[in-house]
């Protein structure tokens, strides 16, 4: 039986049509939502897609229901699938009305409100930072005066770095709660900082049980990555996930999903382990961003995408990664803000690596460069793989030190 599955947002950004591509594989008949107009699509996106339709807004949730309704007058609707960050709340509040099933509103919520989320996981025993929701600038002074500094401040539901801050003293909290609008009355999550190495682990879980697991180590933190020019950040998936000392991280994810009631989903979340152990930080009930899960296919032979559709209309995984490589990417930032100018080294690591690049993005002289807040894919990057961790570490290493994005 052909199952009718709604995916949102299935041209913007790129890598959305790699879901859509996945479904269309598996025999599904997709419906798209998007924002925007059907020429805009490619022509291979529109041979994957049964229907199309658009709305003013993915996030708007009386036009996402409108249109959902819409569709159900003319055929059953399977599932309602959406993978970006902030579609989320919106497709769960849809699903909910409409009686399609998928990732609750409940689920959702705890998904993506970081106080919510670490309310309900510190009360069932998963070790988490001390953290509390601030309305108010006397709110933060409190849990300051509790918990004492440094301090991260950030949006109840964002993702990445974007708007976080790390807070030292008091002056300094003062200036921050005017930055980001505490003062204003802007709610902010607050967070006791927690030293110690940062990663995550991506899973997909069918019905409750994990079936496809990675795990990936930032170098260095993502709060330093996102704030220092000089540095070109990494993230490198390791292939030697089944070592003793994963064991733990491993078991929390499964711990945090089962708490989180999360049923057939892909989730993202993050860890640190240092001083006070291994403690979690935050988990999205979607795939990770900055095409992450293309790593994973270079670094294990296989199409995740195809993995994630597989379980989405059939409900058990397709193949097993090869466990062959390990993978990373590492972003490389102009030397200032302005315009590219071209690039050095670049040659050189082509001549000493080339058969261990499996991707690369170097935008074209005379393209703007973009901030260094704006992420690892925002400017210059590569993605490499080499079967030995250690090996692609030093190789990831040496693309840093040696190219350089001119900038003017």
């Amino acid at each position: 039986m052909t199952l009718n599955v709604i995916f949102i947002e299935p041209s913007f950004p790129f890598n959305q049509r790699e879901f859509v591509r996945a479904l269309y594989k598996t025999g599904a008949h997709v419906i798209g939502i998007g924002e925007r107009p059907a020429d805009y699509l490619s022509d291979e996106l529109k041979t994957w897609l049964g229907d199309y339709v658009q709305v003013r807004s993915v996030v708007h949730e009386p036009s996402l229901l409108e249109a959902v309704r819409r569709i159900q007058k003319v055929l059953w609707v399977d599932r309602l699938e959406a993978t970006v960050e902030a579609h989320i709340m919106a497709a769960a509040h849809v699903r909910k009305a409409t009686g399609i099933p998928g990732t609750t509103v409940e689920t959702a919520f705890l998904c993506r409100d970081k106080p919510a989320m670490k309310d309900a996981l510190r009360a069932a025993g998963v070790p988490c930072a001390q953290s509390t929701r601030a309305r108010s600038a006397q709110d933060a002074y409190d849990f300051a005066a509790s918990t004492g500094y440094p301090l991260i401040i950030k949006p109840p539901a964002g993702a990445g770095a974007s708007a976080t801050y790390k807070v030292r003293e008091e002056t300094h909290l003062q200036q921050v709660i005017q930055e980001c609008g505490l003062g204003n009355g802007v709610e902010v999550a607050i967070e006791e900082f927690i030293e110690g190495h940062e990663g995550f682990i991506d899973t997909l879980t069918i019905n409750g049980n994990v079936t496809h697991e990675f795990i990936t180590h930032y170098y260095p933190n993502v709060l330093e990555a996102m704030r220092e020019r000089w540095i070109s950040p990494q993230m490198i998936t390791t292939n030697r996930i089944a070592a003793e000392g994963y064991n733990e991280v491993r078991a929390m994810a499964r711990e945090v999903n089962k708490i989180l009631r999360i049923g057939t989903s892909a989730t993202h979340m993050e860890w640190f382990y240092g001083p006070k152990g291994l403690k979690f930080s935050e988990i999205g009930c979607r795939p990770p961003g900055v095409g992450q899960w293309d790593v994973y296919n270079a670094a294990n032979e296989f199409d995740l995408y195809f993995e994630w559709a597989t379980a989405i209309v059939n409900g058990r995984p397709h193949s097993k990664p090869s466990r062959r490589y390990a993978a990373g990417m590492i972003a490389l930032r102009p030397e200032r803000d302005g315009h590219i100018n071209g690039y050095s080294g670049v040659n050189d690591i082509s001549d000493r690596y080339g058969d261990c690049v499996v991707a690369a993005h170097f935008p074209e002289p005379g393209t703007p460069t973009q901030a260094v807040e704006a992420g690892y894919m925002a400017n210059a990057w590569m993605r490499v793989r080499h079967p030995d961790y250690d090996q692609l570490r030093r190789i990831m290493n040496d693309i840093g030190e040696t190219i350089t994005v001119h900038a003017s």
